[in-house]
């Protein structure tokens, strides 16, 4: 008796999940940049991305493209890397004409004063626990840009309209969720309850703060996560909670 009722239990799962709606969202870290090759902190510097970053991109269009899916839009940051990477995805799967939104709140976490430096000797001189504290920590900023550096996003056109105050000169990856979760809250996530596929590529560091939030990953273990370049997640949610229902590292 107990052996059927398990098969009872079973086939009502297979028959739930069988009509049970699902949405996809694909994670895209951009591909391998000139300042990922020189081993640099690069945050919202803007450098382009190398032929290898162009390899992986197309690669990662490939993978996506055999997932067989429809997609509603895409989501990216305001920096050419990984502006440069969706173009290679969406030429891959025919879907240039697909809606893409740009958001600078998707941008790389800022590093700051750090910002260009070479990640060995800034290790180097600061030493490998305080460097490895300002990349991985969750709440623990690198040091900051002064206002009147160069550097800081206060003199690049693509941040005019923003509110100066609001600018970071330096980000934890604390702040970097804090800056994302709007965007989140009030059209991302809206989009997926919908039951719209979505794309969205960014960086390292944004798209840890999106998973944080997705899969509810604690600020200890988000400090263990990484996430290479070129290389795409794929989730299925349920559209209702956006339960996490299957990762799948394509």
């Amino acid at each position: 008796m107990k052996a059927r009722a398990n098969k009872v239990v079973n086939l009502k799962t297979i028959i739930y999940k069988s009509f049970m709606k699902t949405t996809h969202l694909v994670l895209l870290r951009h591909g391998q940049s000139q300042w990922n090759l020189e081993n640099r902190f690069t945050g919202w510097a803007d450098p382009n991305l190398t032929e290898l970053g162009y390899k992986e991109a197309l690669q990662a269009g490939e993978k996506i493209k055999n997932l067989n899916l429809e997609f509603d839009a895409a989501y990216t940051s305001v920096l050419k890397r990984a502006i440069h990477t969706l173009w290679e995805v969406l030429k891959a799967n025919d879907l240039e004409w697909l809606p893409v939104f740009r958001d600078y709140r998707l941008n790389e976490r800022h590093y700051g004063a750090l910002t260009g430096l070479n990640k060995k000797e800034t290790a180097d001189k600061y030493g490998e626990d305080q460097v490895f504290t300002w990349r991985r920590s969750y709440d623990t900023p690198p040091p900051l840009l002064d206002t009147d550096d160069k550097r800081h996003p206060s003199f690049d056109l693509r941040y005019k309209k923003l509110n100066k105050l609001a600018l970071p000169g330096g980000e934890s990856l604390k702040d970097c969720l804090n800056r994302f979760l709007p965007l989140w809250n009030e059209t991302i996530s809206k989009e997926l309850k919908e039951s719209k596929n979505l794309v969205i590529v960014a960086h390292g560091n944004s798209l840890r703060a999106l998973m944080l939030e997705l899969e509810k990953i604690s600020p200890e273990e988000i400090t263990k996560v990484e996430l290479e370049t070129g290389v795409p997640v794929h989730y299925e949610l349920d559209p209702s909670s956006l339960a996490v229902l299957k990762k799948t590292i394509l």
